[in-house]
């Protein structure tokens, strides 16, 4: 449950999606000639949150990217109920989408308008990020944790059920992992659904956890 106080911002509102159920069944991974893991077995259902542990090289990238669809395992089969990829995904890799001379303004209207989501819900979003003061404020003059708390407003703004995020709190203090935190309990109250791969500990309340380095 999103625990907002009562100096926080309202939450944002947007049209709802259809919720998406991830289901995965005997993957297996290969990075070059090197096996990864094999026979991995995975469910995520509307609400739900998964965290992906374990040390480097030990797949956590390379399995979210073969959820998205950016790779071909070796084996198995992911299926996302028998929705389309494009509609259901919401993506966040080491980039966070934004252009240096671009504004956040300039920047979220135009992520808004490719998905077809209404320009009101940005600012919103930025206050829920704590970034709304830089609205206008190019992206490359921001912080690397700036930076990243808009990319992950262009990730909600995609309003996709199903968000893949890899490190997503890796440049982040404190403050900015806490706001993570709210953002991703406001999607999964909306019947979203996160995987992320992560080496920061992330107080997100009933997620589960995959530590792939336990599969070597």
């Amino acid at each position: 449950m999103l625990a907002m106080t009562a100096t926080q911002p309202d939450l944002p509102d947007m049209t709802g999606f259809d919720p998406a159920t991830l289901d995965v069944r005997g993957l297996a991974l290969s990075r070059g000639e090197v096996r990864l893991f094999a026979g991995l077995d995975l469910s995520l259902a509307p609400g739900q949150a998964l965290l992906l542990t374990g040390p480097n090289g030990t797949g956590k990238t390379t399995l979210l990217r073969a959820l998205a669809g950016f790779v071909r395992p070796d084996t198995g089969q992911v299926s996302l109920g028998g929705a389309a990829v494009q509609d259901v995904l919401g993506w966040l890799g080491h980039s966070d989408g934004l252009k240096p001379n671009e504004t956040l303004r300039m920047a979220l209207r135009f992520w808004a308008d490719m998905h077809g989501t209404s320009r009101r819900a940005i600012l919103p979003l930025m206050r829920l990020l704590a970034i709304d003061h830089l609205i206008d404020r190019p992206a490359g003059q921001l912080s690397r944790g700036q930076q990243r708390r808009a990319g992950l407003a262009r990730v909600a703004l995609a309003n996709r059920p199903l968000w893949l995020l890899d490190e997503p709190a890796g440049p982040l203090d404190g403050a900015g992992r806490d706001r993570l935190a709210d953002l991703v309990a406001w999607h999964r109250a909306r019947g979203g659904a996160v995987i992320a791969a992560t080496h920061q500990t992330l107080d997100w309340p009933d997620a589960a956890t995959l530590d792939l380095g336990a599969r070597l």
